[in-house]
């Protein structure tokens, strides 16, 4: 794919998770995969996470509650380290979740809260 939010939404991808992981994703699809993820760096990455309206941290603390609630634990993983890339100190990450408790309940805070940790242990924080 080479439209212009390809490749922007490629870089931006690229920036937030990492070099690595986005060649795996994209240069390793195969014809059953490869569609699903040009479409979510065209549009998820591109056209979502390149838009101006919000900054990068805000959408961050965004997705953060977002996949907490909506209980996508492996997702909110990926994105926790997302956060930490764009600027969330520890302090921010952990009101996310007192946050969440108080909106979508506890069990799902104490999940996302659990998640948060252990991404935040393994780099060191």
């Amino acid at each position: 794919m080479d439209s212009d939010t390809f490749k922007k939404g490629r870089k931006i991808r690229e920036e937030l998770l990492g070099e690595d992981y986005v060649r795996k994703a994209l240069d390793e699809a195969n014809d059953f995969d490869r569609d699903f993820q040009e479409y979510i760096t065209e549009c998820g990455w591109g056209r979502i996470w390149g838009r101006d309206g919000l900054t990068r941290k805000q959408r961050s603390l965004l997705n953060l509650g977002m996949l907490t609630c909506m209980g996508r634990l492996p997702e909110l993983e990926l994105h926790v380290g997302v956060a930490l890339r764009n600027g969330l100190t520890k302090e921010e990450i952990k009101e996310v979740f007192i946050h969440v408790a108080g909106y979508c309940g506890i069990p799902a805070a104490l999940e996302g809260q659990k998640v948060a940790r252990k991404v935040i242990e393994q780099t060191g924080l």
